[in-house]
This record gives C-alpha cells, sequence and structure tokens, in this order.
C-alpha cells in the first residue's frame, strides 16, 4: 500500500513538472482585434462571422449521442448473459432501461423533444 501511495505521489509530482515546463515553452498567443476578425479583402465583414445556430437540433444531437451510446452498452448484455447469474443480470438490464425511461421523460418535460417553432 505504501509503493503504491508513494508511486502516485511521483508520477502526480512529474505531471506537474512536466504541466509547468509545458506552460513556460509553449507558444503563446496574444488575440488582439485583427486577428480575431474574419478577413474579407481588407474591408470590414458584412455579415456576422458567427452565424446563431437552432438550440434544439443541438439537444437532439445531444439526446442522439446519449442514445447511441446506451445501445452501444446494451447490446453486450446479450452476450454476458451467458455466463453470469440471471437474477443479477435482469435485475441490471431493469435498472438501466428504467434510467433511460426516466431520462427521456425528464427530456419530454422539459420540452426539448417538442418542435413546434
Amino acid at each position: 500500500m505504501k509503493l503504491i501511495i508513494t508511486q502516485s505521489i511521483m508520477v502526480m509530482v512529474i505531471l506537474m513538472i512536466l504541466i509547468l515546463l509545458l506552460n513556460m515553452v509553449s507558444k503563446k498567443s496574444f488575440k488582439d482585434r485583427e486577428k480575431t476578425s474574419p478577413f474579407e479583402c481588407g474591408f470590414d465583414p458584412k455579415n456576422l462571422a458567427r452565424l446563431p445556430f437552432s438550440l434544439q437540433f443541438f439537444l437532439i444531437a445531444i439526446i442522439f449521442i446519449i442514445f447511441d451510446v446506451e445501445l452501444t452498452l446494451l447490446l453486450p448484455i446479450i452476450l454476458i448473459m451467458k455466463f453470469s447469474n440471471m437474477m443479477n443480470m435482469t435485475m441490471s438490464f431493469i435498472a438501466f432501461i428504467l434510467i433511460l425511461i426516466f431520462g427521456l421523460l425528464h427530456e419530454k418535460n422539459q420540452g426539448s423533444l417538442n418542435w413546434a417553432f
């Protein structure tokens, strides 16, 4: 136990030294108006450089990613069922599905799934 603590302290010290060293050596970027503005033939741009986007599309994309990751967690359950206790597996599966359903109901109650403009 003492060896593990000693090694983890040594790793933390080495990491802190590397972080400090890299921050001192790294190239600093100074932001000014010319560098942050979009270039349009030397003239001021007519339109905004960053156009606003619909937050609903972003929320739907995040929900899609979450459920996609959850599906990748559900697929190996079929293979694990052969090797594990069926009662424990069933309870874990039901708990996971309930968490998914509660998350979906929460998103519905927040209005993230409404597409009315």
